[in-house]
């Protein structure tokens, strides 16, 4: 029994002490099938998408979703540092150690238990304690460790945070330049319209490297996935896809645009959707309706005439679209079934209000919620 005890010990203390190294200082992606971490991650996030489905506002149920994130990662803390001190204790049980003060020889496992948790926190209370060479250096063993997961995990969670605030900020810039949700329709339009069309090379080039930041920091750290962005309307899984949908359209149809930048940020952009789609094992699959049907495609051509840009027609332009769209679209839309964050339209039926026009005031109002800023080069600008 002892020796079961004993084994099962060193596998906890080795088993968390290597999921902790791999999930918060392994800067890759980890291909390993069998993790703790992967499996806490998808069996409770079923669950609470599942709690979740049970709410009939869409705004409560985002709220609900957007606890996800930050509450796993502490549960997940917590059983990390339970199952350590659980191993410790079955290890200094298993080995026989004796334990001296408030208990007397032979000691039973709820006084191992509460020994381990006190030398894990390091807090030296004093009133039981180890006799002989093993029982000490386990004791300093466990100490060292504890010391050092606290350290690490006061170190590691502002890191998190710099990363998830550096990717909002990039977001809510995309605000005013694409709508909310962002829409590839809305962005290009704007461009055309306030005469910055040359400046959509610059844009495209900022999110090329938005990209390849997401790409690094999430990986890098994976709950980053599950935090949601301050507006329902706004993700970093819908910026993605606007920024792929825009990138597909300069590249298959926008005369005269940037294409070779936009081809750079498009590899990027899809890079990001493929490998996120396997770090969470989420199979490509099929959107369930057409994202830009005949008519939404003929709108579209519509909304960009409106604003001076002529969009390329013909067989030739639409089979490029078509094939840009379906190397990323199944891999966003997977990633979209798996975290529950609704993909954005390419091109919206009416004009898009932004987050920055109004508020949760003055949606109440009837009409307000049409408003519509002055944008460069109106007459009352």
């Amino acid at each position: 029994m002892r020796s079961v005890a004993m084994v099962l010990g060193l596998i906890l203390i080795v088993s968390v002490l290597f999921e902790a190294f791999e999930t918060m200082l392994l800067p890759r992606r980890v291909t390993r099938a069998i993790r703790m971490t992967r499996l806490f991650y998808n069996t409770s996030w079923k669950l609470w998408a599942t709690m979740a489905g049970w709410i009939g506002s869409a705004h409560r149920r985002s709220s609900v979703l957007s606890y996800f994130g930050p509450l796993s990662l502490l549960v997940l803390l917590c059983l990390w540092a339970l199952a350590l001190i659980l191993g410790f204790a079955l290890v200094q049980w298993a080995s026989g150690a004796i334990l001296r003060g408030v208990v007397e020889p032979p000691a039973g496992f709820g006084h191992y238990a509460y020994f381990s948790g006190v030398t894990f926190f390091t807090l030296g209370y004093g009133d039981i304690t180890p006799e002989g060479s093993l029982a000490r250096a386990l004791a300093v063993l466990e100490t060292g460790i504890g010391f050092g997961f606290l350290a690490l995990v006061i170190g590691y969670l502002p890191v998190l945070y710099q990363a998830f605030s550096k990717r909002e900020v990039t977001i809510n810039l995309f605000d005013a330049r694409a709508g909310s949700p962002p829409t590839a329709g809305t962005l290009l339009a704007r461009n055309a319209r306030y005469g910055n069309l040359e400046l959509l090379t610059q844009f495209l080039a900022e999110w090329e490297r938005w990209a390849a930041e997401l790409l690094e920091s999430h990986i890098s750290f994976p709950v980053l996935i599950f935090y949601r962005s301050q507006h329902d309307n706004q993700s970093w899984l819908a910026a993605l896809t606007a920024i792929l949908d825009a990138s597909a359209l300069v590249m298959a149809g926008v005369p005269g645009a940037a294409r070779t930048q936009a081809y750079l940020t498009f590899a990027m952009a899809r890079h990001v959707a493929v490998d996120l789609s396997q770090v969470v094992l989420a199979r490509p699959v099929e959107p369930p309706e057409d994202r830009l049907s005949p008519d939404r495609l003929r709108l579209l051509r519509a909304r960009l005439r409106e604003s001076g840009l002529e969009l390329a027609e013909g067989a030739l332009a639409e089979n490029r679209l078509t094939e840009f769209r379906a190397m990323y679209e199944p891999f966003v839309q997977a990633l979209s079934d798996r975290f529950l964050m609704p993909l954005p339209p390419i091109v919206t039926q009416g004009d898009p209000v932004d987050n920055w026009q109004t508020s949760a005031w003055m949606r109440r109002a009837r009409g307000i919620g049409q408003l519509r800023a002055a944008e460069p080069g109106d007459d009352h600008a």
